[in-house]
């Protein structure tokens, strides 16, 4: 079975995750991707080896899996010209440099589009393209602070901002970048014209933000931090300490609740006018309103301080209230593995002498040729296939080994299942 974007050539100048995790979905998706990074000692993520004598650990290959690495360096003269060649096959450029660098070596939108008008280019970057910060640099946890996303985790307006525990925006770029892609390649199947796209981790966090940036843009809504509280404001969809752990419970309409209370024993608050808006709680549709938020907090932290986090999830769970006991990624994990409570994808990368696993990427399709068992390319690996594709020949590749404009690793190929 074909992939979807079978045929698709892309060139891809970025690095660390969000470019990389864009080019990523493409590849895993079937299109050939052409990674170009530094020829002395690759990008960035190559040196997060953790100890390990490797220029392909794990950090940097499970974000470039299944790609080509052409090792070129762009600020000379001859390779960006070989890059403009390059460009002349390709359906979509993607770079994540800083506004304007790209244009000192010939490489923006404009130079492109000169050698392929129908070039899908893809910027991403910190602040977008345009704007007074658009040549700040960006981290993720410094859009997080910049956004407010920081202050709307953790509990109550004196408590330090807390960022989110992994690179969020960074991720989310990706998926962003690679679903403004899919789209601008139907568009260009359907017109025949290109597209040029301008992604930055600002508009990726207001995006994770959505309700919350809209409410505020349309009626003025403040954010509140509600810490482990869930989004509709019902007392029973929050996180609350058991025995065994906590239990994040999302009790939010009456129903829910009812179910939630006669399994912990306090069926008396469904009738208690002190505790909730009977006058809500009674219709058939709405959430839970609370007349006394604290007094409700209060009996459902008493009742669940006595009970079984594991049990609970298990009791609730089957009467249709979602809950789940709060684990680490890693007892998850394991508990998919030894129980198979969840139908995940399990692919594996070749990668040298071992296996990168993963769980795919976020979804799975019916008829898509399986998964991509590729892995990473070590640095220039792939390079002298695309090189001798574009017309060059071995004593022209070599040449440009020799100036330090290419680095290649002549001959080999890319990983193959066993």
């Amino acid at each position: 079975m074909s992939k979807p974007l079978e045929g698709v050539r892309v060139l891809d100048l970025s690095h660390v995750i969000a470019g990389p995790l864009t080019s990523f979905y493409l590849a895993q998706l079937g299109a050939e991707v052409i990674k170009v990074e530094p020829p002395l000692a690759g990008e960035v993520l190559r040196s997060m080896k953790n100890g390990v004598d490797t220029d392909t650990p794990t950090g940097f290959a499970a974000v470039n899996a299944g790609k080509q690495s052409l090792a070129l360096d762009i600020r000379t003269p001859q390779g960006a010209e070989l890059l403009r060649t390059l460009a002349a096959s390709a359906d979509v450029f993607i770079e994540n440099f800083r506004p304007g660098v790209v244009a000192r070596y010939g490489l923006d939108y404009a130079s492109i589009q000169a050698v392929r008008p129908d070039i899908v280019y893809c910027s991403i970057s910190g602040f977008g393209q345009q704007g007074d910060w658009s040549q700040r640099g960006a981290y993720d946890h410094v859009v997080q602070a910049m956004t407010g996303m920081m202050m709307m985790s953790g509990e109550g307006d004196e408590a330090p901002p807390l960022k989110v525990g992994f690179p969020v925006i960074d991720v989310a770029v990706g998926m962003l970048g690679a679903l403004s892609i899919v789209s601008s390649l139907h568009r260009r199947s359907r017109d025949g014209a290109g597209q040029y796209i301008d992604a930055s981790m600002i508009q990726a966090s207001l995006m994770l933000m959505y309700p919350n940036t809209c409410a505020y843009l349309t009626d003025g809504t403040p954010t509140r931090r509600v810490g482990n509280r869930g989004y509709t404001g019902s007392p029973a969809a929050d996180t609350y300490r058991c025995e065994d752990g906590w239990l994040a419970v999302a009790a939010n309409t009456p129903e829910q609740f009812r179910k939630l209370a006669a399994a912990i024993g306090i069926e008396e608050l469904c009738s208690d006018a002190r505790a909730l808006d009977l006058a809500a709680f009674n219709l058939p549709n709405g959430f839970v309103v609370p007349n006394d938020r604290a007094y409700v907090v209060e009996r459902l932290q008493t009742a669940f301080a006595t009970r079984s986090a594991a049990r609970l999830e298990e009791l609730l769970s089957h009467a249709g209230v979602p809950a789940a006991k709060v684990r680490k990624l890693e007892e998850f994990l394991q508990e998919v593995d030894a129980t198979g409570c969840v139908n995940l994808p399990d692919h594996r990368f070749h990668q040298g002498g071992r296996e990168l696993r993963t769980h795919g990427i976020g979804f799975a399709f019916d008829q898509d040729g399986g998964p991509t068992p590729s892995g990473a390319p070590a640095l220039g690996q792939g390079g002298h296939a695309v090189l001798a594709g574009a017309g060059l020949d071995d004593e022209a590749i070599a040449e440009l080994e020799r100036a330090g404009i290419i680095r290649t690793q002549a001959g080999a190929a890319m990983p193959t299942t066993p």
